[in-house]
């Protein structure tokens, strides 16, 4: 349970932050193109497209934050 407390405060971690950022910015882009493109320049998007999109972003997120959460955490 304390690993989950530590991995909780990693995704608002200031330090850690940035680079997952980018991460998600670039994969999530990416990912969003290949899945929601047409729809989008149909205009098809549909209210659960937009949340799928919304996902589409916060996934890399998460697994960046928690392999640098990992590696900080291996390093001590």
């Amino acid at each position: 349970m304390n690993s989950l407390r530590g991995f909780s405060r990693a995704l608002f971690d200031p330090q850690l932050r940035p680079t997952a950022l980018k991460v998600a910015a670039i994969v999530g882009s990416i990912l969003f193109a290949i899945n929601h493109g047409s729809a989008l320049f149909q205009g098809k998007m549909t209210r659960q497209r937009w949340i799928s999109g919304l996902l589409t972003y916060l996934v890399p997120y998460i697994v960046n934050i928690h392999g640098q959460y990992i590696s900080r955490n291996r390093k001590r």
